[in-house]
């Protein structure tokens, strides 16, 4: 019988998890439980998993087993997923299994298990759009960025949960950390689920802050790669201007890794990530003209930044642009328009099947002029000018996910304004956890940087993650 023991060291050689007791007895090495063994691995990382899977200290049924195990004891609180069939996913590892037995040639993320956004095409699972009107709707194709995952190895293990149509009507998803607040959305499934451990990574999408809000207010980090460095294809839009597919992952690394197997051929991101400087300069926001930070945030943000100045970084204090003044407006009147020329005919036909605030949302779009819409495409493409000039000589922009943790109620999913810069652009953004609130609940840091500068971005985002060395999980 274990006492006041906990996970202690991975022997590589033995492919076993040992413990160590910490009571004043201190009873020797022991090896683990199953139980314990499975929760131990359903918290690796995606490196970590395609390292060990690939030199047999797992096979990939085990670790999902470990995920399925996670899902069993937390899903019915949190609700992450909005289709599961595990049946086939063991049946996905198994295979992958028999390839590495047989010798066969084992993709970059060979026996990983991931989780598909709702509006992201699958051939197998239903893609339900967080919609009753899509209820069962089975594509004939997947998606583009579902066929590369499956190329490089990995497998579908199921499909999240999303708002209603990718927009702010919230869904059934909880926050992991406390089941009295949200996730965050539109891909809050996505972001629940990586945090709470069901599965390693996970993909959603992002229109203005719906893969940087949740993966905050979940303590997961999230990355919205410069747009269309990831192929589109087979995912459901909802402002085509706006639209990006991102990645939910619990390190820096895991997420340039699941980047890299997703990107555009002729754009490709490489799995090794340049070396950051030594002492890389950063310029920071904590408010913009039209959103502040809560004090809760604000602080979390000085104590990472007191953290980074001791590690060697240069931070600049900044005030936006005025010339970038008006982006908040500009991104509603693009987001409304192109909202309603996608989705208006469905909504002439279901407005009953139609949530009141995608209605309301649909409606307004409708009375926004195509002269109002098409001057505001040219400010955004002004605004693009204006950001790249502004971030010509610094290494990434700094500034808060959101104004705060997780909000309170079910009834919201948070703020996105903090978002609307990097949405706006195009430009690449992604948040790290860095501390906890008073509350108990995540909060993290926003980096961006110039579009096309992904690589450089995630590289200054390691670099980060590394010297501010936060690490937590929500609690069981």
């Amino acid at each position: 019988m274990r006492c006041g023991s906990w996970p202690r060291r991975w022997d590589s050689v033995s492919s076993t998890i040992w413990w160590d007791c910490s009571c004043p007895k201190r009873h020797p090495l022991q090896r683990p439980t199953e139980d314990s063994r499975l929760k131990v691995l359903a918290q690796l990382s995606l490196a970590e998993i395609v390292l060990g899977f690939a030199a047999r200290r797992f096979r990939a049924e085990e670790y999902l087993r470990a995920c399925l195990a996670r899902i069993a004891a937390s899903e019915a609180r949190i609700q992450a997923w909005a289709f599961l069939d595990p049946q086939q996913a063991l049946r996905q590892a198994k295979n992958a299994d028999d390839r590495r037995r047989e010798g066969l040639p084992l993709g970059p993320l060979a026996g990983v298990p991931l989780g598909v956004k709702g509006i992201i095409a699958t051939e197998d699972m239903p893609t339900q759009m967080g919609s009753p009107i899509f209820a069962g709707h089975q594509p004939r194709h997947a998606a583009e960025c579902v066929e590369r995952l499956q190329d490089a190895g990995a497998y579908v293990a199921g499909k999240t949960v999303t708002t209603e149509f990718a927009y702010l009507t919230p869904a059934k998803t909880r926050n992991p950390w406390q089941v009295t607040h949200t996730p965050g959305g539109s891909s809050a499934g996505s972001a629940a689920a990586v945090a709470a451990g069901h599965v390693p990574a996970a993909l959603g999408t992002q229109t203005h802050g719906s893969v940087i809000r949740p993966a905050a207010f979940c303590g997961v980090v999230g990355f919205k790669p410069s747009k269309d460095l990831l192929p589109y294809r087979g995912v459901a839009h909802l402002a085509p201007s706006l639209d990006q597919l991102g990645v939910f992952a619990r390190r820096v690394a895991d997420a340039a890794q699941l980047t890299s197997a997703l990107a555009k051929r002729d754009q490709a991101l490489a799995p090794t990530l340049p070396q950051a400087p030594e002492n890389p300069v950063f310029v920071f926001f904590t408010d913009l003209p039209w959103v502040t930070a809560e004090a809760t945030q604000s602080q979390a943000m000085e104590a990472a930044f007191f953290l980074l100045r001791q590690a060697g970084a240069r931070l600049v204090p900044a005030v936006l642009p005025a010339s970038l003044a008006a982006a908040a407006e500009v991104h509603r009147r693009i987001l409304l328009f192109e909202a309603h020329r996608q989705l208006g005919e469905l909504q002439a036909r279901e407005r009953e099947r139609i949530s009141p605030q995608m209605n309301a949302t649909l409606d307004a779009g409708r009375e926004i002029a195509e002269a109002d819409y098409l001057a505001a495409l040219e400010e955004r493409a002004e605004m693009m000018r204006a950001l790249d000039h502004f971030l010509a000589d610094d290494y990434a922009l700094l500034l808060p996910p959101a104004p705060g943790p997780a909000p309170q109620g079910l009834g919201s999913t948070g703020n996105p304004a903090f978002c609307t810069l990097f949405s706006l652009t195009g430009m690449p953004a992604i948040t790290l956890p860095v501390s906890l609130g008073v509350q108990g609940l995540p909060l993290g840091l926003q980096m961006g940087a110039r579009l096309g500068q992904d690589a450089a971005l995630l590289a200054a985002a390691q670099w980060v993650e590394a010297r501010l060395g936060f690490r937590a999980t929500p609690p069981d």
